[in-house]
């Protein structure tokens, strides 16, 4: 195998281990393949790999859809639970398409902005989780609409590499009342209209540059994507109720700062 592959199975792990943590799992990859070197045509690897992570999702929370899906017709807690999902990820869909080539000619090639983002929005998920005491709302299907629509608005950061989706979504939702765990659970279910919509768009937009070998490197990328993802959410609500978010945020700020210390002595 070639360097290129090597690296890709590599990005792939970490995309699958980071996607659904509030760690910004963009943020990692394009560190990481910024300080390994790899090829990357259009920056489509970095955003086409993550239909492994939708795949495990999708897997993972595939009965609870299909419960929710088959209760919408007479249950109206059901279809309330639709719109939040749909209303909080329009805002993603209209900053998306008219942000989308400045986010990734301009932001996905700045690698001191994803480090101080991380380091940022570590300190933020710090404050948040340890601030914000006497939820209101212990089930994700019982977000109020407007509370969806805000934190799909507050989801629209995360298009600065190193915020992370998921991240910004927990932090949102606890802001507004929602415990732990049904702040994660939300944004798992957000993710999945968001995370596809970016894919459909991307391959879209660079489906002109995709060589065999970058078609080749996705498909790599997303197979170990989907293992390490599969992993991830099955333990991630459990870990969330019982110990919250801090070690997430003090990862994001380790991180942060030694890849800006290494951006610094090696560019």
């Amino acid at each position: 195998m070639d360097h290129n592959t090597i690296v890709a199975a590599i990005l792939g792990l970490l995309e699958g281990l980071t996607e659904f943590i509030p760690v910004s799992s963009t943020g990692h990859i394009l560190l990481a393949g910024h300080f390994l070197g790899f090829d990357s045509p259009g920056r489509a690897f970095e955003v086409l790999i993550q239909l492994g992570a939708i795949l495990a999702i999708l897997g993972v929370y595939a009965g609870r859809l299909w419960q929710i899906f088959s209760a919408a017709p007479h249950d109206p807690k059901a279809r309330h639970f639709i719109y939040a999902v749909t209303l909080a990820f329009i805002p993603a869909v209209i900053i998306g398409v008219i942000a989308h080539d400045t986010i990734k000619n301009v932001l996905f090639e700045t690698p001191k902005l994803i480090a101080s983002m991380l380091i940022l929005g570590g300190i933020v998920l710090l404050l948040v989780d340890k601030y914000a005491k006497n939820p209101k709302y212990h089930r994700a299907e019982d977000f109020p609409l407007p509370m969806a629509l805000a934190i799909g608005v507050i989801q629209c950061l995360a298009m600065i590499p190193g915020v992370s989706r998921s991240g910004s979504t927990i932090v949102g939702a606890l802001a507004f009342g929602a415990d732990k765990r049904s702040a994660a659970e939300f944004s798992f279910f957000l993710s999945m209209p968001t995370m596809l919509g970016a894919f459909v768009f991307d391959l879209m937009k660079n489906r002109d540059v995709l060589t065999e070998a970058a078609v080749s490197n996705i498909v790599i990328g997303f197979i170990c994507a989907f293992i390490a993802a599969v992993i991830v959410v099955k333990g991630l609500l459990n870990y969330v109720s019982a110990h919250g978010y801090a070690l997430f945020a003090w990862w994001r700020i380790i991180v942060g700062a030694v890849a800006l210390l290494a951006l610094s002595i090696h560019g």
